[in-house]
């Protein structure tokens, strides 16, 4: 028996060794022994002004290396205020630094790979911290409600962003997202007032519900042209926000994603979005027109409620319904049109639209929700395609003849096909019209919206343009060179790169066209007038050359007065040459479109595209 009972504490002494704190130089440890690793743990006095924690510590003749902050290990701890965190440490645990509301300073080692969960969160008194670039993630409340925290660097070492990770940082005015993150945690920046502009990269490929929900102070984002969802209540509440641009490459918009966005005068839905959620703009009421694709099958309940400022809205012809109270208490909206896509129409989706004259319902609407047009007092005309009658839907299963209540249909007039007149004046509360009259044909096609001007390139003075003939566009350039970027300003100062495409944009305005440039240098002989020492460096000095292409007139900009331009296909043949006039010169040549050419400015040689 006594052997055996020796042989169990045997067993038993590593584990000991490795579970019990000792206090080395007033920091307390937890020693892995086999390991000869150290993970600081919390102090049962709490820790107090500042810490600075050694690479590695000596216990009883042995030596560890410090690896880790345990969790909560400073938790609490209101009387620090700073700490240095060395090299040799990789993690940092959950709660790690959890409420410490003294701590205004914190270095944190280049070998930390990951941030724990609500590591730093609560505190208030940190203004500032620079993430290594060692750290891959950042653990879900990781930063949550650093109310002091003012500016953050995320590093292109981290690829996702945890859920709640800032959340409540009302302090923070900026933060950079690196190319390296592809996705933005559910509650990531919730509730960071004081931040006024975020650019989300590329790379992102969605982002997450409640994102930037609640954040009243920003103004301007730039969504990248990767991200395929908008997350639900993603910028709700962003009062701040006055107008947004959503990439093609978005395919949906989620529940009330810029509900109570008052700020919002513009918005453009593009043609890769399939889906709007429910209150997607709910309380948007400076929003003043709408474009709902062709691509986009359904309008979600509350869509678009309470935008007041509305005054136009086209519905694409791929929407097959109209969700509850999609358009209501849109007090500015003088008509509407609902396609022929469309087959039902749901319950008060109109309702209290007051200013609301003329009515075009579709001949594949089958069922209309009750109250759809009520309460709509200046409604004069009613236009229904449909040959059969459609039946009144009651959500609450009341009454079925409240349709135009408040409407004072009994002074208006319902347009409906000629083969159907009776059973219409058969049918309530259709049979209320004032005038029941035959309509002819098929349903009008919309209005096409004006499609904006294609934009011209200039460069000059180091810095890139964009013009455009239709006034208040915004530009989406793309710059390609081995990083790929995409801008939304007028303006891009430029170190190097290649091939620029950009179009303009406008709410109720269709795209532009594309246009391409490709923008290169060209060294000009160095001055050596005067140096005789063979050791000395001059510089040479690079010329921007920008060239542009349409039909088969290639136009260069910013070579030298003087300078032989020659126009090449692939096999060499030459289309054309000319000598540069006042930094600008055109060739006109017989190459087609989507034929490679060749330009040659003095001796460098330009390989390009023929565009349309």
């Amino acid at each position: 028996m006594r052997k055996v009972l020796s042989l169990i504490l045997l067993a038993l002494l590593p584990i000991v060794a490795s579970a019990d704190a000792v206090e080395i130089d007033g920091i307390y440890y937890n020693l892995i022994v086999k390991a000869k690793q150290a993970e600081v743990t919390s102090n049962p006095n709490k820790y107090s002004g500042s810490v600075n924690i050694p690479a590695s510590v000596t216990y009883e003749g042995k030596e560890y290396g410090v690896t880790s902050i345990g969790n909560g290990a400073f938790n609490g701890c209101s009387s620090l205020t700073s700490v240095t965190i060395p090299n040799s440490v990789t993690s940092i645990g959950s709660s790690a630094f959890s409420k410490c509301s003294g701590l205004t300073f914190i270095t944190i080692g280049n070998s930390v790979t990951s941030i724990g969960t609500w590591a730093f969160s609560n505190c208030s008194g940190l203004t500032s911290v620079t993430i290594p670039n060692s750290v891959t993630s950042i653990g879900t409340w990781a930063f949550s409600n650093c109310s002091g925290l003012t500016s953050i660097n995320i590093p292109n070492s981290v690829t996702s962003i945890g859920e709640s990770a800032f959340g409540g940082c009302s302090g923070l005015t900026s933060v950079t997202i690196p190319n390296s993150v592809t996705s933005i945690g559910n509650h990531a920046f919730e509730s960071c007032h004081g931040l006024t502009s975020v650019t989300i990269p590329n790379s992102v490929t969605s982002i997450g519900d409640y994102a930037f929900s609640g954040c009243s102070g920003l103004t301007s984002v730039t969504i990248g042209n990767s991200v395929t969802s908008i997350g639900n209540r993603a910028f709700y509440e962003c009062s701040g926000l006055t107008s947004v641009i959503i990439p093609e490459s978005v395919t949906s918009i989620g529940g009330s994603a810029f509900y109570g966005c008052s700020g919002l005068t513009s918005v453009i839905i593009p043609e890769s979005v399939r889906s709007i959620g429910q209150s997607a703009f709910y309380n948007c009421y400076n929003l003043t027109s709408v474009t709902i694709p062709n691509s986009v099958t359904s309008i979600g309940y509350d869509a678009f409620t309470s935008c007041i400022g509305l005054t136009s809205v086209t519905i694409g012809n791929s929407v097959t319904s109209i969700g509850d109270y999609a358009f209501s208490r849109c007090s500015g909206l003088t008509s509407i049109t609902i396609p022929n896509s469309v087959t039902s129409i749901g319950s008060y989706a109109f309702k209290y639209c007051s200013s609301l004259t003329s009515v075009t319902i579709g001949s594949s609407v089958t069922s209309i929700g009750s109250n759809a047009f009520a309460n709509c007092p200046e409604l004069a005309d009613v236009y229904c395609y449909s040959e059969d009658v459609p039946c009144i839907d009651d959500i609450y299963g009341y009454y079925t003849t409240n349709l135009f209540d408040g409407s004072y249909i009994e002074y208006a007039t319902l347009h409906v096909p000629a083969s159907s007149i009776e059973q219409y004046k058969a049918t309530e509360p259709w049979s209320g019209f004032g005038k029941i009259v035959p309509i002819d044909g098929d349903i009008p096609d919309p209005p096409k919206p004006e499609t904006c001007a294609t934009p011209t390139i200039s460069y000059k003075n180091g810095e890139l343009a964009f013009s455009c003939e239709t006034e208040g566009v915004q530009f989406i350039s793309t710059i390609a060179d081995n990083d790929i970027k995409t801008y939304y300003s007028d303006k891009i100062d430029l170190g190097v790169t290649y091939t620029i495409t950009v179009y303009a944009t406008k709410a109720g305005y269709e795209n532009s066209e594309v246009a391409t440039a490709t923008l290169c240098w060209i060294d000009v002989e160095p001055q050596t007038e005067g140096i005789t020492d063979e050791d000395a460096v001059t510089e040479v000095k690079a010329v921007p050359v920008l060239i542009q292409t349409q039909g088969g007139n290639i136009t260069i900009q910013g070579a030298a007065e003087g300078t032989p331009i020659a126009v090449y296909d692939i096999s060499g043949k030459q289309y054309g040459s000319t000598i540069s006039e006042k930094d600008r010169a055109t060739i006109s040549t017989s190459l087609q479109p989507g034929t490679i050419a060749i330009v040659k400015i003095g001796e460098k040689s330009v390989k390009i595209a023929m565009r349309e």
